[in-house]
């Protein structure tokens, strides 16, 4: 009998479900694990999280911590609720830990995995009552999704909505919502809120509950997490204990985020019941007398599936592998506009950290990250093995310099701008090192990442990313994040020619209209006309029209992504009407520029007009030349509104 125990179920001796083992980490030096107790985590704690709040304008945090099988510690900082003085309680404060709501998803999966209702190597298509195209050969199946290798685009339409009323049934959702597949499934990371969503989908059909309602009863309630709940608007019952969000505690409180991939991040619930969520994944599926996962499953669900690269952190079954300081580590990462959060199990040592705060705050580097980084540094002090810079560091270097955009990206939309601007530039220093501007310090400067091979680099965190080349030759950035690689791009897609380029166009269009009525001031005061015929003149005057109509529906255009993006419930289909107004605008403007280079070309031919004055005109029709191309390369004309 005890064989049998020992046994994995058929479906997961298959060589496809072996739950790979990790490597082995570096050997670090004696930790002092020892010291990871209640009273010693509480004055540690007690002097940092604190700091972090005051220091970054964050109303609130949570943190809970376990260990060997037992809840360790629980705290709350500062306020649930700034205006009414509401301290933050771990056992009853709700907070909003985003996409960790996916490791719930993930496990529901499991379980119907388990009961042979789901199969993780089986086209998604057999489970759903609409299809997902056929772009690629290969279809997908529930590994990729849980391993975040779909290939799907990012999309964030709908992601969240303003308020309940405007929450959708999840099948419509995710059937009137398919992104386009930009890469071939199991091949590239690329982090997917979708994709989750579907799987979401996927256990509702296959189940025959709503998803809220499976995970309750399969989850939620076996475990005893009594507050938590994926309902929204939250059920009155809870409705007192969650607490606000914030931008910042200076600030007003904000509303209630709604989110519409509910699945992929909707949960609402307290420290202490997440504590009871990591013992049992730590305890292979089991708390107390409740066995959520078959420990065979649990350990599957938390061993390597997918890497891009092999000596670098991989994708297990939903967990993400954050291997540090010498130890296995598993975890995920949560954000929604107000919420950050973390979880994470170092599975070698049964210990299990969680936190949230309630605010964005002011930081470069956000609080959680500071806060995780210096509990490890405490309780799991590491030096790795000295490695020397290999000779070709300095070319190496130069090599690996660059703009690289994350594969979660668009496929072209109108959100391409922020694929833009969110690309990470890796500096080149003479000494061999280098900088990668989108990872910095808690200091807000970005970190010094010394070379520890060909092409690798770790940096005073021990972080490490790897540079290689993909089958097509381009150069790509492995970071320590598995969910996603970088790819490096070229000229008129790399950040810095897009901004210069968007910079010097829109630029001199608005000098242009800024300083055509002191010109014309200057001229009737010095009684010094310009050498043209009246239709001339209106033409002249048409153009300059037109760049300032340009630059003022440029800005309105710039200024409503930004508005969508500092308050996401925004961008969903109850503002397309106000999108495609400001479309109209930027098209007509687009098509205003014809009186530019009509101009451009009368002052070229005109004899009258001097070098200089001829050559400013002919710059005044590249700068709309340029205008034009960002429209088109930024994608602001796509009136389906796929986003």
């Amino acid at each position: 009998m005890l064989i049998g125990f020992l046994q994995a179920p058929a479906w997961a001796q298959h060589p496809k479900f072996e739950a790979k083992k990790p490597q082995a980490a570096a050997a670090p030096l004696p930790t002092a694990t020892q010291m990871l107790t209640a009273p010693d985590v509480e004055a540690f704690l007690e002097g940092l999280v604190p700091a972090e709040i005051e220091r970054n304008d964050i109303a609130g945090a949570t943190v809970a911590i376990v260990k060997d099988g037992q809840l360790l510690f629980a705290k709350g900082y500062g306020y649930a609720d700034v205006a009414k003085r509401t301290l933050v309680s771990a056992d009853t404060t709700l907070f909003r830990p985003g996409s960790i709501s996916k490791l719930f998803t993930w496990t529901a999966v499991m379980q119907l995995v388990e009961q042979g209702k789901l199969d993780l190597d089986r086209d998604v298509n057999q489970y759903l009552d609409f299809k997902i195209p056929a772009t690629y050969a290969e279809p997908i199946t529930l590994r990729h999704i849980m391993t975040h290798t779909s290939g799907f685009e990012e999309v964030i339409k709908d992601l969240f909505v303003r308020d309940g009323s405007q929450l959708r049934a999840l099948r419509e959702y995710v059937a009137n919502h398919v992104p386009r597949r930009i890469f071939p499934p199991g091949k590239i990371p690329a982090y997917s809120n979708y994709a989750t969503a579907l799987a979401g989908y996927i256990v509702e059909r296959v189940s025959g509950k709503a998803y809220n309602e499976y995970v309750r009863d399969s989850i939620l309630l076996p475990l005893g997490m009594n507050h938590s709940t994926f309902v929204q608007p939250l059920p009155p019952e809870l409705q007192s204990s969650m607490s606000k969000g914030y931008k910042l505690a200076s600030e007003g409180a904000k509303d209630f985020e709604v989110v519409q991939a509910w699945p992929a991040g909707s949960l609402s619930t307290t420290a202490t019941d997440m504590s009871k969520f990591m013992l049992a994944h730590l305890q292979d599926g089991r708390l107390g007398k409740a066995q959520i996962l078959k420990p065979e499953t649990a350990r599957l669900m938390h061993a390597r599936q997918f890497g891009y690269a092999e000596n670098m952190n991989g994708m297990a079954l939903g967990f993400y592998e954050e291997d540090k300081h010498g130890h296995h580590i598993i975890g995920h990462g949560g954000d929604t506009q107000y919420f950050h959060s973390d979880s994470h199990l170092i599975l070698d040592s049964g210990v299990g950290f969680f936190i949230s705060f309630n605010s964005q705050g002011r930081g470069d580097v956000s609080s959680r990250s500071v806060v995780w980084q210096r509990f490890l540094e405490r309780y799991f002090p590491y030096q790795p093995p000295s490695a020397a810079a290999p000779g070709s560091a300095v070319a190496d270097a130069r090599e690996v310099s660059g703009s690289y955009v994350s594969s979660r990206r668009s496929g072209g939309s109108i959100i391409t701008p922020i694929d833009v601007m969110s690309e990470a530039v890796v500096h080149a220093k003479p000494d061999g090192t280098i900088e990668i501007d989108a990872f910095k310090s808690a200091n807000g400067q970005p970190r010094k990442w010394q070379p520890v091979g060909a092409l690798e680099y770790r940096d005073d965190r021990y972080d490490r990313v790897l540079f290689k080349r993909d089958g097509a030759g381009k150069m790509v950035m492995v970071i320590y994040y598995p969910i996603v690689i970088f790819e490096r791009v070229r000229g008129t897609e790399s950040k810095n020619i897009n901004l210069a380029l968007v910079g010097a166009s829109t630029g001199v269009l608005a000098l242009t209209a800024l300083l055509w009525p002191i010109a014309a001031i200057a001229r009737r005061r010095h009684r010094h006309a310009l050498p043209l015929s009246q239709k001339h003149n209106r033409l002249r005057i048409l153009a300059r029209l037109a760049a300032l109509v340009n630059v003022l529906a440029f800005a309105a255009w710039v200024a409503t992504l930004l508005h969508m993006f500092d308050n996401i419930g925004v961008a969903a289909s109850a503002f397309d009407g106000r999108l495609h107004l400001l479309q109209m605008l930027v098209l007509l403007s687009v098509l205003s520029l014809l009186f530019v280079f009509a101009y451009a070309y009368t002052a070229l031919k005109n004899s009258g007009l001097g070098v200089f004055q001829k050559f400013l005109e002919l710059l005044v029709a590249l700068a709309a030349l340029g205008f034009i191309w960002t429209v088109l390369n930024w994608h602001v004309l796509s009136f389906g509104l796929r986003y």
